[in-house]
């Protein structure tokens, strides 16, 4: 994994493809690839879907190898929505079938003087650019079944649906899973967008051919990975809870803590929770014949994805994560799993953020466009996005333009980033996070829902202002790096809690680079990347006005027990100092 590969898709004559070493790029991976690319190379105030910005795609330090949970990928870019840097992260088979290709990033540069479609197929004979118009507004799903009809079943796919295409600044990239099915999603802030504007509608990647990569010191690393796994296996969350009942676990014990939020966030607590819970989600799965328990990505040992199947039982969507069963759940007043389910493969399919997209319905929502509660009105309106209506249109902009153009007053985003799943004024950590991540509203750059809610790596009162700042500080920084490890960020349960896991994950990465690498070096990574990321927004003119919560989160009360988000501003801006 010593090369960059360049795409740039023109205007000057056909695309073309480079290699080039890794160079200055030497030793990152993941997040601290695209973030150091993005920092570097694409000018601040550009136009997102101009040809100065670049879509990154980077495998993690470890991706290709035999280490456990590595099989996370990074898309990185200047953010159509947040204006920003972005990355986001997915699982899926991209990550691994990249590294064993050799690279160490994906750049997708320029742009193309018209509006032709292509598709780029990447072996180790080298890259084809491929123009092909027929694939132009396929979903997801029938574009992967006619991309396997030529390629064969041995490859992975990365590619955008109709929302991509169209640009919206909701739209996702997906990755294929292990199934060659489009369920893994870089969701966050628009990336399907500039994927889209390259004129990039597919990547094909076959690694036919490749090795596995191979650690520096073997022995060491086949230790190390051993323990490693054994860590994951022990603990509580990665070894039972999400292995049995998915992300979605997380369901029920957030609405116990009043923190779900509920109706476009006017309230903590949702009725009907107990019906979209993790708990009867496997029942359904298993009564239908799904599959309750799989990886995303060859070499996951959590395994907290699976099969939901229509009532006839046949195939519909993956398992339904924890984020999007709020979104298109409780958060618009949903109780009806098929329902959510349904929007979830459309998402999949048009190749939208499922956090934006329930967000925007709740907007919606509550400006009158359908009721709370109202499922089929929410799919029909998931069906405008896809057919890029005026409506969809407007909504497949995200909940901040949709809450302009409606007059909706809370509209719950940072940066111009929908919140996810946990309402920040019963999960005060979070709310820290949220408002002062590079990225916009993000539960994953800072996860404090562990110490806040789930008692992982120690106990921070979620109801009170005080140690949110310093957790808050602290995840992010750790996140940073593990996101450029190409580790799923799920590991972070074990390590936090099992101190001989988070020392076999450094021996893990000593072994396998040759280097020494200790709980400092992690730590000295994860400010590198964040330093690279405020560096960017600063020059494009994020202040720390940009690193605050909407005001109703500070002026109304939330139920069930009735706070307010009571970080104070000047609190806000020294999560960065160190």
């Amino acid at each position: 994994m010593d090369k960059i590969l360049r795409i740039n898709m023109g205007p000057e004559g056909a695309p073309k493809a480079s290699e080039e070493p890794i160079g200055q790029y030497a030793g990152l991976g993941g997040r601290g690839m695209t973030s150091a690319i993005v920092a570097k190379e694409v000018p601040p105030l550009c136009h997102p879907l101009g040809k100065e910005n670049k879509l990154v795609i980077a495998p993690g330090i470890l991706s290709g190898s035999q280490a456990a949970q590595s099989g996370r990928v990074s898309v990185g870019c200047k953010s159509p929505l947040t204006g920003g840097i972005k990355e986001a992260n997915s699982g899926g088979q991209g990550a691994q079938v990249i590294a064993r290709l050799g690279y160490a990033a994906i750049v997708l540069e320029g742009k193309p003087a018209d509006d032709t479609l292509y598709k780029v197929v990447i072996n180790k004979e080298g890259v084809d650019i491929i123009a092909d118009n027929s694939l132009k507004m396929l979903g997801n799903y029938a574009l992967i079944d006619k991309m396997k009809v030529e390629y064969g079943e041995d490859v992975a796919f990365v590619s955008i649906g109709q929302a991509g295409e169209m640009k919206m600044s909701a739209a996702s990239v997906a990755f294929t899973d292990p199934e060659l099915r489009p369920t893994r999603h870089a969701g966050r802030g628009g990336v399907g967008a500039v994927m889209g504007a390259k004129g990039v509608k597919v990547i094909v990647l076959d690694d036919a051919g490749m090795p596995t990569r191979s650690p520096k010191d073997v022995e060491k690393f086949k230790e190390a990975n051993k323990a490693f796994v054994q860590g994951l296996r022990k603990h509580p969350i990665t070894g039972e809870g999400l292995p049995s009942f998915g992300t979605n676990i997380l369901t029920n014990v957030i609405n116990e803590a009043g923190a779900l939020p509920t109706n476009n966030f006017q309230s903590g607590r949702f009725d009907g929770a107990g019906s979209i819970s993790g708990e009867t989600q496997s029942d359904t799965m298993k009564a239908r014949g799904g599959k309750v328990k799989k990886g995303c990505h060859r070499g996951c040992v959590i395994q907290c994805s699976g099969i939901y199947n229509n009532k006839d039982g046949s195939f519909l969507t993956k398992r339904v994560e924890y984020e999007t069963v709020w979104s298109h759940g409780s958060n618009c007043g949903i109780d009806d799993l098929d329902a959510i389910s349904m929007m979830d493969r459309l998402d999949d399919d048009f190749g939208l953020d499922t956090i934006e997209m329930g967000a925007t319905i709740g907007v919606a929502m509550e400006a009158g466009l359908a009721k709370f509660g109202d499922g089929e009105a929410a799919i029909n309106l998931l069906k405008e996005v896809g057919k890029g209506t005026p409506l969809g249109r407007i909504l497949g902009a995200g909940a901040a333009v949709t809450g302009q153009a409606f007059g909706v007053e809370r509209v719950p985003v940072v940066k111009g980033q929908a919140l996810p799943a946990y309402d920040p004024r019963a999960v005060q950590g979070i709310g820290v996070t949220y408002a002062t991540s590079t990225m916009g509203a993000d539960h994953t750059a800072g996860y404090a829902v562990t110490a806040n809610v789930l008692g992982v790596g120690g106990s921070v009162d979620p109801l009170k202002s005080e140690g949110q700042v310093e957790l808050s500080r602290n995840l992010q920084i750790a996140t940073a790096a593990i996101d450029a490890t190409g580790f799923c960020l799920f590991i972070a349960f074990a390590i936090l809690d099992q101190p001989d896991t988070f020392n076999a994950m450094l021996d893990m990465l000593s072994a396998f680079t040759g280097e020494p690498c200790t709980a400092d070096d992690v730590v000295a990574l994860g400010k590198k990347i964040l330093d690279y990321e405020r560096d960017f927004n600063a020059r494009a003119g994020f202040t720390s006005k940009q690193d605050r919560l909407p005001e109703f989160f500070k002026k109304e009360p939330l139920p069930p027990h009735n706070t307010t988000f009571s970080v104070k501003d000047e609190e806000l801006d020294q999560v960065f100092n160190w």
